[in-house]
């Protein structure tokens, strides 16, 4: 479970459910490129489409200003949804560690010091 009272850069998005679609690392950044729950104190939130059980919008889940990444585990697989598109899973643990950010998933574990997470809508 994510205390998202410690991420005011997460308002209006719920992690768990939104879908990694693909990790983004440079020099002084990692994105995590998300089908994101949005979550209605989100500006951007609409009604479900038909079929859906969420808000999905297309986002990045962005660590700027990095220093230092460590991989834990890193994973290759991919799942697949009813309507055949891919994902990495999705993130289940975001929380503080020491001077940085621990953030887990099905696609792996990473730890990344940098500045605080913030989601980014993609349009």
């Amino acid at each position: 479970m994510i205390d998202y009272s410690k991420f005011p850069g997460l308002d209006g998005v719920y992690l768990e459910d939104s879908y990694v679609l693909e990790i983004i690392e440079t020099e002084t950044k990692v994105a995590f490129r998300l089908d994101a729950v949005l979550t209605p104190e989100s500006p951007a939130y609409h009604p479900p489409h038909p079929g859906e059980h969420y808000c999905y919008e297309s986002a990045e889940l962005v660590f700027a200003d990095v220093t230092d990444v460590q991989w834990i585990r890193r994973s290759g697989q991919r799942f697949t949804d009813a309507t055949g598109e891919e994902d990495l899973g999705n993130i289940d643990i975001l929380e503080e560690e020491g001077n940085g950010f621990v953030v887990e998933g099905d696609w792996g574990r990473v730890r990344i010091v940098g500045s605080q997470p913030a989601v980014k809508l993609v349009t």
